[in-house]
């Protein structure tokens, strides 16, 4: 069995794959949006400017980033911009995820399904694109993590090779092999 976790903007979505069938799901409402806000908030800059920290520079295992890589943190106003390490940003992004995973976690063993992962958790969504996410994960959950990637589609491969993709894809991919059975 595999736990599959997409993390969204508004919500993580959870579904629980085992013996081909899906045996649960569960919906947690914490995601990327709330980890922009975090950014937003710590740093006092404007939610645009926070979303663009986090797709460009943010981490979510400070032990992962670099205290020396310096980052421009747009201010509120005419302030000039600040300068801020990408260790300081992980630091401001590694406990909102320590708390997705752990409500996760707990979701995962509320179900009773938690020792039929065998297979571990797959990571799907644009949140979990961000580096040192898949090492925390596998430090919280203490099993297999990776990071779902589209396959057995042709073209735009730049595209479709993006875990953002991933779920639509396979309802796509699911929806085709149906067509062709019946």
């Amino acid at each position: 069995g595999v736990c599959m976790v997409d993390i969204g903007g508004g919500t993580t979505d959870i579904a629980v794959f085992t013996a081909g069938s899906i045996r649960h799901t569960g919906v947690i409402p914490i995601a990327g949006d709330q980890v922009t806000s975090d950014i937003a908030m710590a740093l006092r800059t404007p939610t645009q400017h926070a979303e663009q920290l986090k797709i460009k520079y943010a981490c979510a295992l400070a032990q992962l980033a670099s205290a020396d890589e310096t980052i421009k943190v747009p201010s509120v106003g005419d302030r000039p911009p600040r300068d801020l390490s990408r260790q300081s940003l992980a630091e401001v992004v590694e406990p909102r995820y320590d708390e997705l995973f752990t409500l996760v976690q707990a979701e995962l063993r509320r179900s009773g399904f938690e020792d039929l992962v065998a297979a571990g958790i797959v990571l799907t969504g644009g949140t979990a694109k961000m580096e040192g996410v898949v090492e925390l994960a596998e430090e919280i959950f203490h099993m297999p993590v990776r990071l779902a990637m589209p396959h057995g589609v042709r073209g735009m491969d730049d595209i479709l090779q993006n875990p953002i993709f991933a779920t639509s894809i396979g309802l796509l991919h699911y929806a085709a092999e149906g067509e062709q059975l019946g």
